[in-house]
């Protein structure tokens, strides 16, 4: 098969409420891009029927394939999309986001060769966060610290993304840390690398509660975060 243009990549877990509609709509929105594009479904260990909604959209539509990451893993699961993808460029989605509007700027900053990467941050000027205060709090600290023990330069690393697939799958290969902190890691490690890191502002509205709590995942972003220091800071 011809490579598309795009690859969407979504990380799924447990989305059996919402999976099916939600990439339905993405499908219907989509038709009014010029481009061709591939939706890589990222199952990662979910427990009710995200598997069998994933395998029968890919059945359905031809542009969209899916996998099963086998175990809770949202890092995990993205960074296997990211390297199967094989369009020129790569957009990573939420699946409670869908931001069509994003992909249109970003592709336009990608095509103009201001950038490799733009991100799409929920925390810079112009951005609009709609979400709980204790999830917009925990963004701040989570940046807060990055820039502390890494000297992160941006406003955001967790969420919307497009990049030129050459440039930062060597990127993404390199990154040790999965789960919460993989797009952290994947986002510093594109700026240590003098690559072209570009933010633009974004609406953030989620369709549905998150499926982990912000709380169960603070032990796991801890040890990744000490690791990721390790190998950055210490070893270089």
């Amino acid at each position: 098969m011809a490579s598309p243009h795009v690859s969407i990549v979504i990380p799924v877990y447990n989305e059996e409420p919402i999976l099916q509609s939600a990439v339905i709509d993405l499908i219907d929105r989509l038709r009014e891009f010029p481009w061709d594009y591939e939706l890589i479904i990222a199952e990662n260990g979910s427990r009710d029927a995200t598997v069998e909604l994933a395998e029968k959209l890919s059945q359905r539509f031809p542009q969209v394939r899916s996998f099963s990451f086998g175990q809770p893993n949202y890092g995990g699961a993205l960074k296997r999309g990211i390297l199967e993808a094989r369009g020129e460029y790569v957009i990573c989605d939420e699946i409670d986001l869908c931001d069509t509007d994003f992909y249109r700027r970003a592709l336009a900053v990608l095509d103009s060769g201001e950038a490799d990467l733009v991100v799409g941050s929920k925390a810079m000027r112009g951005a609009s966060d709609e979400r709980p205060f204790v999830r917009r709090l925990g963004t701040q600290v989570i940046n807060g610290m990055l820039r502390a023990s890494l000297g992160f330069t941006g406003t955001d690393t967790h969420g919307l993304k497009a990049f030129r697939r050459e440039k930062l799958v060597p990127i993404a290969r390199a990154c040790i840390v999965d789960k919460d902190l993989f797009a952290s890691e994947f986002v510093i490690r594109a700026e240590r690398a003098k690559l072209a890191v570009v933010e633009i502002p974004v609406r953030v509205l989620e369709k549905r509660v998150p499926t982990i709590g912000l709380f169960r995942r603070v032990p796991n972003v801890m040890k990744n975060l000490g690791k990721l220091v390790w190998a950055i800071r210490i070893q270089g």
